[in-house]
């Protein structure tokens, strides 16, 4: 996910890539050793060159950022979240299809 609609989150940089952000983003709180994880990323890759400009696709890996994984409560991975505004509008946990990620930003746009 190298598209300038996409960003690797991180602690420091959380709050002001998603919670400041004027348009949605979905988050998706993964990890390496995590399976479902690394067969969502081409979805995710789609789904941002897809809604360029209108919705922003994100990763943090909740391994190396304890701190907000630990805030947004994540214990499930992946966990999806949506946030809109500063606010979370949507959370899914595990494994989600190609139209299951779709429909948490359709409904935004």
């Amino acid at each position: 996910m190298n598209n300038g609609n996409s960003i690797r989150l991180t602690d420091s940089n959380f709050h002001d890539e998603v919670l400041k952000s004027d348009i949605p983003v979905l988050v998706d709180f993964w990890a390496s050793w995590c399976t479902p994880c690394k067969m969502s990323e081409p979805i995710l890759e789609e789904i941002s060159h897809d809604y360029s400009g209108k919705v922003k696709v994100s990763r943090i890996n909740v391994d190396q950022n304890p701190d907000t994984s630990m805030k947004y409560s994540i214990m499930g991975l992946p966990t999806y979240i949506v946030f809109h505004l500063g606010n979370e509008v949507e959370r899914r946990v595990g494994a989600q299809s190609k139209k299951q990620l779709y429909q948490m930003v359709n409904h935004l746009l």
